[in-house]
């Protein structure tokens, strides 16, 4: 199976005061290129770390285990020990254009909270992704084609009669929808979604997920979603649960 994203032993820990908090403890997870995974689990149990790892918002602990030996008799670790793999290149070799180009190109975001800005229209939300990739002037010249995507995102997703409504006149499935657009802006490799429905009511939920759903059947589109739904969660192809921090379960 080819990997399109990967996880590979992967730790985290926090530094509270003199405490230090360990949330993820050697987590391996593997994306193919279309495929949607769901990674289930409770408030604490490290889904949305790792998801920020995926995303590249944060790095994962640099692994302290001991060299292994080698055939030679040469100490070495294993390369990908506690890296994050994108088509196969480390996040953490990236430069910080390079990295930065990965967060806004390659991988989308959804979160719980919309993070809308309230002075901007539905459309001009949307389409903020494509203005930060292409830089002011860039996207002077290319605002027709760049508006056209956002619109037809959309109205793919129902808000064709909302396009000039600021986020302040809209329920909270739109505002949602809204970011779901935003994310798929630039036609992302992996779309990283981090409990998408969870400042939803189950009904508006389960509509939220139905949009995702249908936009992936016709576009092929990779979804990592973090969830604590097992309903939402069921929709995925695949699920892993976390719990304290490790994947103890898969189907």
């Amino acid at each position: 199976m080819t990997t399109l994203l990967a996880a590979r032993s992967v730790s985290k820990t926090y530094r509270l005061g003199r405490v230090d908090v360990p949330v993820l403890r050697g987590v391996s997870v593997t994306v193919a290129p279309g495929e949607w995974v769901a990674i289930l689990g409770a408030s604490g149990s490290g889904k949305s770390t790792l998801l920020h790892l995926l995303g590249g918002l944060d790095r994962p602990d640099r692994p302290e285990r001991p060299a292994k030996a080698n055939g030679r008799g040469e100490r070495h670790e294993a390369l990908d020990d506690g890296q994050i793999l994108f088509e196969g290149r480390s996040l953490q070799h990236m430069s910080q254009a390079e990295l930065d180009r990965y967060r806004n190109v390659s991988v989308g975001f959804v979160f719980q909270f919309y993070h809308l800005l309230p002075e901007l229209n539905v459309v001009e939300n949307a389409a903020l992704g494509a203005m930060i990739r292409h830089g002011r002037l860039g996207y002077m010249r290319r605002a027709t084609e760049c508006r056209d995507r956002a619109r037809s995102l959309l109205e793919l997703f129902g808000l064709g009669q909302r396009l000039r409504h600021r986020p302040a006149e809209l329920s909270g499935g739109e505002r949602q929808r809204v970011a779901i657009a935003r994310a798929l802006m630039n036609e992302p490799a992996v779309l990283l979604a981090d409990e998408p429905t969870g400042n939803l009511d189950r009904a508006t939920g389960a509509a939220i997920i139905d949009v995702i759903a249908s936009f992936r059947e016709t576009s092929k589109q990779t979804i990592v979603m973090v969830t604590h739904d097992i309903a939402v969660a069921e929709r995925a192809d695949r699920v892993l649960e976390l719990r304290d921090g490790r994947v103890v379960e898969a189907k």
